[in-house]
């Protein structure tokens, strides 16, 4: 049995309020684990059941919000004293799913390329980043272009990516105290996370640099974050006249 599989087989299905069950498969950030979330979302996709109307994958599972009074109106289980028709109709269907999930062993894909300008204004704690890890900038930003990352989940705000792959050698912890504002496309390092804000929000995240892509689409409805939860990073690095360069062009392709 492979470890993905363990995964599955340990899956656990739980009540999250009257209307919502988390399906959680272990409680660590493994490749393997993503590998049941990405499954099971993919065949909720494919078979829904009634009342569904959402779900969402995190760390380390799916969370699904559906209708229980559609749910409780179709079943034919006994009452119970603890737990609702609803929840127990809605759990009978996703372990269903899950006895029959077939978890992917294809090939890596093809990795999306993440251009950062680091350090400066764009990146205000790398020199923080450096000393905390006895280190030149330079050799952080190296190290930060070498890692193999993979995007777990995308949460926080929309499009925003929480990657993990982060090599040990930079891994920083967040700061003390949060900024209130963090400029759109700032790449951050938050343990042994890294990720960029698609957006201008607070955040408490080692800041190291900026990437000029738009992370977070609203004009394209389908599919408004570019990153999803599977996809393999690279980030490399750019100067400031390729940061303008690149923001000039992302900027027009937004208003087209």
């Amino acid at each position: 049995m492979t470890k993905a599989e363990e995964f599955l087989a340990a899956a656990k299905i739980l009540p999250v309020g009257e209307a919502a069950l988390m399906v959680s498969f272990g409680d660590v950030i493994a490749p393997e684990l993503l590998n049941c979330s990405r499954a099971l979302t993919q065949a909720l996709e494919e078979n829904p059941f009634p009342g569904i109307y959402e779900f969402e994958a995190s760390y380390t599972g799916v969370t699904i919000f559906y209708n229980p009074l559609v749910l409780a109106s179709q079943s034919d289980l006994p009452e119970d004293p603890v737990l609702s028709k609803g929840f127990r109709e809605a759990a009978k269907w996703v372990r269903n799913l899950l006895d029959q999930l077939v978890l992917t062993t294809s090939g890596e894909t093809e990795k999306v390329r993440i251009p950062v300008c680091y350090g400066g204004e764009f990146g205000p704690d790398l020199d923080y980043v450096a000393e905390y890890h006895h280190m030149t900038p330079d050799e952080v930003v190296k190290i930060h272009t070498s890692g193999d990352y993979l995007v777990y989940m995308i949460g926080f705000a929309p499009g925003f990516p929480y990657i993990g792959g982060l090599p040990e050698a930079i891994a920083t912890p967040r700061r003390d105290t949060p900024r209130l504002v963090i400029p759109k496309g700032t790449v951050g390092i938050a343990g042994t996370q890294t990720g960029a804000y698609p957006l201008e929000t607070p955040g408490g995240w080692q800041l190291i640099g900026r990437t000029p892509l738009e992370l977070f689409r609203p004009q394209d409805p389908e599919h408004p974050s570019v990153l999803q939860a599977g996809d393999r990073i690279e980030f490399y690095s750019i100067t400031p006249e390729e940061y303008a360069e690149i923001a000039a062009k992302e900027k027009g392709d937004a208003v087209q």
